[in-house]
């Protein structure tokens, strides 16, 4: 262990667990394979190798740059966010005060269908409808803007 670069603490530790790992795989051994001390100094080479695989392997560094994200994101990437918030707020303009107010109450104040049908004394029915009419809008304008797009 210590031809193979084990610090002698290292080699001691090493050369124990290899007598314990011969004593409970005696019944392994096969002379017509190799000879008694091939089969001992295998055992202990190979723990040696494996200590040092162990040991050897980079510590995991949470503070590396390569592994913390950047604090603000990219140019473009903002670029392109202002750009889908503005699209939002103008597609949220196009819809009546009607289907607007319900798709505030749905996804900002977070409501249930129930809820904005009791703030705002309609039919359960009418407050989905209007959410669904709402939807379609979008959809048909954002599907006409990515026709547009291509």
């Amino acid at each position: 262990c210590l031809r193979l670069g084990a610090d002698p603490s290292g080699a001691e530790e090493i050369t124990q667990e290899a007598m314990v790992s011969i004593w409970r795989n005696a019944g392994q051994f096969d002379p017509s394979k190799a000879s008694p001390s091939t089969w001992i100094f295998t055992i202990a080479r190979n723990l040696t190798i494996d200590r040092f695989r162990k040991t050897r392997r980079p510590q995991f560094d949470p503070n590396d740059p390569a592994l913390v994200p950047d604090d603000q994101p990219p140019p473009d990437l903002l670029v392109e966010q202002t750009e889908k918030q503005e699209n939002v707020r103008k597609i949220m303009d196009a819809l009546s005060p009607n289907e607007r107010n319900v798709l505030m109450l749905s996804f900002y104040e977070d409501l249930s269908h129930f809820e904005i049908s009791r703030r705002l004394s309609l039919p359960l029915g009418t407050v989905k409808s209007r959410i669904r009419l709402a939807f379609a809008k979008i959809r048909s304008t954002l599907d006409a803007q990515d026709g547009a797009n291509r």
